[in-house]
C-alpha cells in the first residue's frame, strides 16, 4: 500500500547511531504515514542485524558488495512506496515532530525539486553544508584556499541566508533530501558514477537544470553526528576530490571550459596539500 513518504537510510558500520536514527524517527514521524527502508551497504561489522527483531516494521535489506552511496540509495528507492522520498544519513536524528510540517510545505511549493533542514553537530555548531550554492570558479576558490566568506548568494556556503531561514537555495545536503519519487527517478537519481560524496551536489544541479526548485528549511533540524563513520584516510581523499573531478567533468569540461581548467588545478593541488597533511 502506498504511502506518503518513504525514508531510505543507507547504512554502513555505525550500528549503534543506526540505532539511535530509527528510535528518532519512531518517536518524531508518528504523526505521517511512512515506512522506513535500510539498506546495508556490505557492513564488516555485522551488528546492525541485532536492530532487524528490535525494528520489526523497518524493510532491511542487504548488498552482498558495498555498492557506494548512490546506488544504494537508487536501488532503496526502487522498492519504496511513497509519494515522497527522504534520504537519510544513519549518523543523524530527527529532533521534532515536524515531517508533516515539512511535507505541506513540499506540496504546496509549484516546480518543488527537493528540500533539506538545518543540521548540526554533537555540539550544537551549525554545520555550513545544510545550505550551498553549484561549485563554480569563484565559490570554489573561497572554499578551498581562503578563510574568507562571501556575505552574498554566490558564496559556497549561501551566507547571506540565515541557518534559520526558509529559502531556495541550490544545494543541499544528501544527509537529509526530501524529494518526490517521481521527480526523483524523473531525474535520474543519484549519479552511480559518485561512490561517495558529490552526488547530491549533482542531483540538485540536474533538479535546477530541469526547472525545478530546491529549498533550505532552517526552521527545522536534525543532528548530524558528522565524519562518525569516515575515516579521513587518503581512500576518502581520493572519493571526495574524485567526486568533485566527476561534477566538474560533467558540467564544465565543454561548457566552461576556462573555469574547468581553474577547478581542475584546484582540486588538484588542494588534493596535494591535504594528502601531505596525512603524512
Amino acid at each position: 500500500m502506498a504511502k506518503k513518504l518513504s525514508i531510505i537510510i543507507v547504512h554502513y558500520n555505525v550500528t549503534q547511531l543506526l540505532k539511535a536514527c530509527l528510535q528518532s524517527v519512531e518517536k518524531y514521524a508518528a504523526d505521517i504515514d511512512y515506512e522506513i527502508i535500510v539498506a546495508d551497504n556490505k557492513s564488516t561489522d555485522s551488528s546492525w542485524g541485532d536492530l532487524i527483531p528490535e525494528f520489526p516494521k523497518v524493510h532491511f535489506i542487504a548488498s552482498d558488495v558495498n555498492e557506494g552511496f548512490a546506488k544504494a540509495n537508487n536501488k532503496a528507492v526502487k522498492i519504496a512506496t511513497g509519494e515522497y522520498i527522504l534520504l537519510l544519513n544513519p549518523d543523524t536524528e530527527l529532533e521534532g515532530l515536524y515531517l508533516d510540517e515539512i511535507l505541506n510545505f513540499a506540496d504546496f511549493k509549484a516546480d518543488f525539486g527537493c528540500l533539506g533542514v538545518r543540521m548540526h553537530d554533537a555540539r550544537g555548531n551549525f554545520l555550513p553544508e545544510s545550505k550551498r550554492a553549484v561549485p563554480d570558479m569563484f565559490n570554489s576558490f573561497e572554499k578551498l584556499f581562503t578563510g574568507f566568506k562571501k556575505n552574498n548568494s554566490k558564496s559556497y556556503y549561501r551566507n547571506d541566508i540565515s541557518e534559520f531561514d526558509v529559502a531556495e537555495v541550490e544545494v543541499i545536503t544528501g544527509a537529509f533530501f526530501l524529494c518526490k519519487k517521481e521527480v526523483y527517478e524523473n531525474s535520474g537519481g543519484l549519479d552511480e558514477r559518485y561512490f561517495m560524496y558529490g552526488e547530491d551536489v549533482d542531483l540538485c544541479y540536474t533538479l535546477l537544470q530541469n526547472g525545478f526548485k530546491n529549498y533550505y528549511y532552517g526552521k527545522v533540524s536534525i543532528l548530524h553526528h558528522k565524519g562518525e563513520s569516515t575515516i579521513k584516510d587518503e581512500v576518502y581523499l581520493e572519493r571526495f576530490y574524485g567526486a568533485m573531478q566527476i561534477f566538474i567533468d560533467k558540467y564544465y569540461r565543454v561548457q566552461k571550459p576556462m573555469q574547468y581548467s581553474f577547478l581542475k588545478a584546484g582540486l588538484k593541488l588542494r588534493h596535494k596539500i591535504e594528502q601531505i597533511k596525512l603524512k
